[in-house]
């Protein structure tokens, strides 16, 4: 059984794996990225389960690994888990990737560089496979979420010390940074079976909590432009749209008609003033790889170009695709 996992992951870390021997540039980033992350499935009396390193694939086309990083969860109390996978994201720039070391500590890697590892107390003790990452574009910022039982706040942290800038309410599902890593947006349950999006600051205040038009709340995801205020989301169908919302002034500002190649949509991102990336996921069957597409739409005309196409490994019980 093939799964997939719905965080951003998109870069290169050339200190933690086989060195690529070709440099080839990454369509969205200054250097070679990993288009994305992948777990292989073993089968294990007669189950599927995770098993092996994360397999990093570059734009490039050569295949690295994360040797240092925790594949299988671990429990509260340090157990594995056996058969859940750990959390990993990787920033849209393609520089640093948040993961579990071995030793179970949170770490930021950069690429080409240095690991910053969190204090033992940077998290609370929970289980791994409750814990989702959120990288910001650029890398800077850094998003734990937790998904328990008991709401547990979810934790904003400067990557390049591993200093705790603000907590937002847990119990909200976290849609993303904004595109320059100042904000971050959730949504909501709210009142009446509505659901309420929320921008917060890296530091955790509250700038907007708004209730959106049914086109906005009922086509997830939605991504949030660097103005901390216009949010962006797709009606996929016959029809598919842009749409873009500014929860100020709580009003639709633009509906854009769109031509989208096939695929499910997996991701939306803001990756320039004027432009939202999409990444488009097709699921054959077991016998066929599953493709990714990704594309870039200019929000003033809604034009819509290829940035990148490929196919995913076979063999992968979970995935990670790139964001940005």
């Amino acid at each position: 059984m093939k799964l997939r996992i719905t965080v951003a992951i998109a870069a290169g870390l050339a200190a933690l794996m086989t060195a690529p021997t070709v440099a080839q540039a990454a369509p969205h980033h200054e250097h070679d990225g990993i288009r994305y992350a992948s777990v292989k499935g073993c089968t294990v009396k007669g189950e599927q389960r995770p098993c092996g390193k994360w397999r990093l694939m570059m734009h490039s086309g050569e295949k690295g690994s994360l040797p240092d990083a925790e594949t299988i969860a671990r429990e509260a109390n340090g157990k594995s888990s056996v058969t859940q996978v750990a959390p990993i994201a990787v920033s849209g720039d393609g520089q640093r990737v948040a993961y579990f070391t071995k030793a179970g500590r949170l770490a930021v890697r950069t690429m080409g560089g240095g690991v910053k590892v969190f204090a033992k107390d940077a998290l609370p003790r929970v289980a791994q496979y409750n814990v989702t990452f959120n990288l910001s574009d650029d890398g800077g910022r850094l998003a734990a979420v937790f998904g328990t039982a008991k709401a547990v706040r979810t934790r904003i942290f400067d990557t390049a010390t591993g200093a705790l800038l603000g907590s937002t309410p847990g119990g909200q599902s976290m849609l993303g940074f904004s595109a320059d890593g100042g904000e971050l947006l959730t949504d909501t349950a709210g009142d009446e079976g509505v659901t309420d999006l929320i921008a917060y600051s890296e530091s955790g205040e509250q700038l907007f909590r708004t209730t959106p038009p049914q086109i906005v709340s009922a086509n997830t995801p939605q991504a949030l432009s660097g103005d901390g205020r216009t949010t962006a989301n797709v009606v996929m169908g016959a029809k598919p749209q842009l749409i873009l919302y500014d929860m100020q002034t709580d009003e639709v500002t633009a509906r854009r008609k769109l031509k989208l190649p096939a695929g499910d949509l997996l991701m939306v991102d803001w990756t320039g003033e004027q432009q939202v990336t999409l990444h488009l996921v097709q699921y054959p069957n077991e016998r066929k790889a599953n493709k990714m597409t990704i594309v870039q739409i200019d929000t003033g005309t809604g034009a819509v170009t290829v940035r990148d196409h490929y196919s995913l490994l076979k063999d992968s019980y979970v995935f990670a695709a790139c964001g940005g």
